[in-house]
């Protein structure tokens, strides 16, 4: 496979025959995931350098080993700095206007983990900041949406103005990008400032990475909180599942991984990037000229490339598990590809409902633009498949008193937010990135690719065998009986009740989304 911006080559041939099997780790939800995340901290001898789109230093601690040293993540920070190793910490921040809460979670967590570098020994050895992506909308765009933008800023004042003045004061703190869009009135309330119009920022750092004494790669699509902790079992309330996928790695994506860290930032800006071979990113710019641009300028695409390569060359199978998909440029390379094999299958698990419809009563037109285009790829898919395509959706194991999005089949959903993709078993990715425009082609994304198909075996067995309940038989794994077997499976479970299900597979309907769906002509479809 031949990487469209860098020219190299990508994909399981990299892997020279002599050379002893990397460590390659997969580790199916936080349960697995925080404590190998734990240990890591716990081993390291020198240096720590990551960077996380969220990263909760009061998180809690999993590990027996991490528990010893206390109940938190500041805990382990303040004993990972006293054993005077090094931790370069790299957070996202996100726009105060349209992600307030957001916003002032990464300046919480910038506040507990310099209280955790104070309460330590070696204070010095924490380098810590909260970054936010360079692009910004232009000056026209930015213009035209003045109106709603200062009403937003006005309705974060008016929550301020709710507090007393000292809360208000502390609250203002926490939020500096807000802090700069108001001013104080000689009363002591807050009001926005009408003028320049508000800075909008489209993009965020969205990977989720930590590199250990050059020894061992933490990377995936899971980020460090409470909210996104989980078990096999999904047994938490429906609100709180979080189906993640994190791979722990040696070799030389270790090395790799780490240069990326380290100079991501001069490539927002423009420098040549490096040419990694086991590592795969998405990276984007500011512009030089953004007068009449809301999207940011494309760096590095790798992480697209390899997906639309892989799919260039996969006859029998593509199985995805995805939070999103969302992008028409991938559902086209995909349906095309079925249309040129007939024998071509696809299996795609997907949420049964975004996030922010399923569980929030306050989504708008950015939600319903999503669906829009997932319905409108999805429509795609079933055209050039058929039968061949299965969709699907994990569900619990008991009964859901709810009749909104956060059930379906009368079961209270699990939220995958997941980021797999496999290719005839044989060549496989997981990243931080979903499969939409925003993933592929503005946010901050990292992920590795399988060298061996023994990795990519093993992604097959963790995640099918995840899904399906247990003791599946073979026809759930044969490349050319899968789809079919998957699809009886959740065609069976949907007529069963609850607690007889097989597994957690049901199918996917695209009626509640397509009902929700809404298009937003003018907007950049890779906002969604």
């Amino acid at each position: 496979m031949r990487d469209h911006f860098s020219g190299r080559t990508a994909g399981p041939e990299n892997a020279q025959p002599d050379e002893a099997p990397r460590r390659f780790d997969v580790l199916l939800t936080a349960a697995e995931a925080f404590p190998a995340f734990e240990e890591a901290f716990l081993g390291a001898r020198q240096e720590i350098v990551a960077a996380f789109r969220v990263f909760d230093p009061f998180t809690k601690l999993r590990s027996d080993a991490a528990r010893r040293i206390g109940d938190h993540w500041f805990d382990l920070i303040v004993n990972t700095l006293n054993r005077g190793v090094k931790i370069d910490l790299m957070i996202s921040d996100f726009d105060p206007v349209v992600r307030l809460e957001m916003h002032r979670s990464a300046w919480r967590a910038l506040r507990g983990l310099t209280a955790a570098a104070e309460a330590s020994s070696h204070p010095e050895n924490l380098q810590v900041r909260v970054a936010m992506h360079p692009a910004r909308v232009g000056l026209l765009p930015r213009t035209l949406l003045w109106p709603k933008s200062l009403k937003e800023v006005a309705g974060h004042a008016e929550d301020l103005n709710k507090l007393d003045q000292a809360s208000r004061r502390k609250a203002l703190a926490t939020a500096p990008g807000l802090r700069a869009l108001t001013q104080e009135m000689p009363d002591g309330r807050i009001s926005a400032k009408k003028f320049p119009p508000p800075p909008l920022f489209p993009v965020t750092h969205h990977q989720k990475i930590a590199v250990f004494d050059d020894d061992l790669l933490y990377v995936g699509g899971l980020d460090l909180d409470n909210r996104r902790f989980d078990d096999p079992n999904h047994n938490r309330p429906g609100d709180q599942t979080w189906h993640d996928v994190q791979v722990m790695v040696s070799g030389p994506a270790v090395l790799e991984a780490k240069t990326h860290l380290q100079t991501m930032e001069k490539c927002f800006h423009g420098a040549a990037s490096s040419q990694p071979r086991s590592i795969l990113r998405t990276i984007s710019g500011r512009r030089r000229f953004a007068l009449p641009f809301m999207s940011p300028k494309r760096q590095v695409g790798e992480i697209m490339q390899a997906h639309l390569d892989a799919i260039g060359r996969t006859e029998k199978l593509i199985y995805c598990e995805t939070q999103f998909f969302r992008d028409r440029e991938l559902a086209d390379a995909i349906a095309k590809r079925a249309a040129a094999c007939p024998d071509l299958s696809m299996i795609l698990l997907l949420p049964a409902a975004p996030d922010d419809i399923a569980f929030s009563s306050d989504w708008g037109p950015d939600a319903a633009f999503g669906e829009h285009l997932q319905v409108q790829c999805l429509d795609r898919l079933h055209d050039a498949f058929g039968d061949r395509l299965f969709v699907g959706s994990p569900v619990k194991k008991r009964t859901s008193d709810s009749d909104g999005r956060d059930a379906h089949f009368g079961s209270p959903i699990i939220y995958i937010h997941a980021k797999v993709s496999l290719f005839d078993a044989r060549y496989g990715i997981i990243s931080s990135a979903n499969l939409n425009g925003r993933s592929m082609k503005w946010d901050t994304e990292c992920g590795v690719q399988t060298e061996t198909a023994a990795e990519a075996q093993q992604i097959k067995k963790r995640c099918f065998s995840h899904w399906l309940g247990d003791a599946p038989d073979d026809a759930f794994f044969d490349l050319d009986t899968a789809t079919a077997a998957w699809t009886d499976r959740a065609e069976s479970n949907a007529r069963s009740a609850p607690e007889d299900r097989q597994g957690f597979i049901v199918p996917y309907r695209t009626a509640p989304a397509r009902a929700d769906a809404q298009p937003l002509p003018g907007v950049p479809e890779a906002m969604a």
